[in-house]
């Protein structure tokens, strides 16, 4: 059976600030404290991981725009593609917060069993469509052969990957559920740390490494993932986390897996609709040229890299709404995502200030070109306007799926990206004279949309009652 570590604060002087954050009982105490201390480490945690595609687009920019169009594509597809994984740990994250708030250590325990079975499965079904499919996918957005040549070598690679990589979310999942953020933490800044310094040795064939061009980027992304599900699968299951893991007594549960499905379902839809709907906006971009699909493309990763941090602050509050949901403390878990979302508002505002003064130089960081500079810095300042309402977009939506409230998210993610989005990046820049900009701006508006339908339905409360 599963263990929980959760001494009382009187074992610490009764102080509250004095007790680890791995062994708190997030149920307790300050709600902003508690907030600051699981949002950092996961905020780290998450710009570890995005900074990943990031590395690559930073090393790969020096082979050329074809390189950079190619990798940025076949990360959006792989986003797109992948979402299972999401929508896996989205159900386990939400069940084992819930059994944790519950003091339910047997069941946190049966439901990470069930999710370590369900993301196997999904892997080897992502590394089929990956050796099968690349080239087919990336033909679909009329880009060039050269951009689908370089994308394809990279997205078979990722998508051969995929069982290191569903593994690694799913444990980093399954522990920051429980209440440790900070031991997937130090995991991550572990296998970043080893990516960065070996990704451009595979990349441009320095010392005694073969010169693999974009596929040697993949590759150590693929290492990098290898060494972290292992870290996570020893500290889970040698108890060096909060919660310790165990396969004894295990048994597939139809029921327990259909639970997980069930919330996760609608959370990979979800997912699946903004990656793919961020696939046909390279569609959109194409016919204005690989320099524009180049510049989307790079500022869809600074986006990812500064949301990321709304992001972390959501997943926060999704823990702390899991838990006290579990704990019967609805109004409390109402309370942790007003904080947050007031925490990451602040951050969003002071990025946007950057995108808006400074684009040009954090285009440089990517490529040398100067149309691919001058281009993406007219992208980031439209993308700044976005930036300032995201945060209510990213706390919300991951709070409701710590409820394992996913459906709503599903459906306005469904109405933003296809009744707003999609028809305005494709009328605007023919009825308008804002031309390929036009594209930027239909995104801005979408966002705008969903944040108004994801407040209106938080403030209904029906998500308080979700059964998981």
């Amino acid at each position: 059976m599963a263990e929980i570590e959760t001494p009382d604060a009187e074992d610490y002087g009764g102080r509250d600030l004095q007790v680890p954050a791995r062994h708190r009982d997030w149920t307790k105490g300050s709600i902003t404290r508690n907030l600051l201390a699981l949002s950092w480490p996961i905020i780290v945690s998450d710009g570890l991981r995005m900074i990943g595609p990031t590395i690559d687009l930073i090393w790969v920019g020096k082979l050329g725009a074809a390189s950079v169009a190619g990798v940025g594509i076949s990360s959006m597809a792989v986003m797109a593609v992948t979402a299972g994984r999401m929508g896996i740990s989205a159900g386990v994250r939400a069940m084992v917060a819930r059994f944790v708030g519950a003091g339910d250590t047997e069941g946190s325990n049966h439901v990470a069993q069930q999710g370590l079975v369900i993301s196997a499965v999904y892997a080897i079904v992502m590394a089929a469509i990956g050796i099968f499919f690349a080239e087919p996918i990336l033909g679909l957005f009329g880009v060039e052969a050269d951009v689908i040549a370089e994308g394809a070598a990279y997205m078979r690679i990722m998508f051969v990957g995929a069982l290191a990589m569903s593994f690694q979310q799913l444990t980093e999942s399954i522990m920051q559920a429980s209440g440790d953020a900070v031991v997937p933490m130090r995991i991550s800044i572990f296998y970043r740390f080893f990516h960065v310094v070996f990704c451009p040795f595979l990349v441009f064939g320095w010392w005694i490494f073969p010169r693999l061009g974009v596929s040697g980027a993949a590759l150590t992304n693929v290492l990098s993932f290898s060494l972290a599900t292992a870290l996570g699968l020893w500290v889970l299951f040698t108890g060096r986390s909060r919660l310790r893991l165990t396969m004894r007594n295990f048994r597939f549960d139809l029921k327990v897996t259909w639970r997980i499905i069930k919330i996760g379902i609608p959370a990979a839809v979800m997912m699946s609709e903004r990656s793919l709907g961020r696939l046909l906006l390279v569609w959109f971009m194409a016919p204005f040229g690989t320099q524009a699909v180049a510049a989307h493309s790079i500022v869809q990763r600074v986006m990812m890299f500064v949301t990321m941090i709304s992001m972390g602050f959501g997943r926060s509050a999704g823990v702390l709404v899991g838990q006290n949901l579990g704990a019967h403390q609805p109004e409390r878990a109402e309370r942790s995502v007003w904080w947050a979302a007031g925490f990451a508002e602040c951050v969003m505002i002071l990025c946007a200030l950057v995108m808006l003064v400074w684009p040009e130089y954090l285009m440089r960081i990517f490529s040398p070109e100067p149309g691919l500079v001058a281009l993406g810095a007219v992208f980031l300042r439209i993308v700044a306007v976005s930036i300032l309402v995201i945060s209510f977009d990213q706390v919300v939506m991951h709070s409701l799926a710590g409820a394992g409230d996913t459906l709503p998210p599903m459906v306005i993610t469904l109405l933003s990206e296809w009744v707003v989005l999609m028809p305005l990046a494709f009328l605007l820049p023919r009825v308008t004279d804002l031309g390929v900009y036009g594209v930027r701006w239909a995104m801005v508006i979408s966002i705008f949309s969903g944040v108004i339908a994801y407040l209106i339905y938080f403030r209904l409360g029906r998500w308080k009652h979700k059964r998981v």
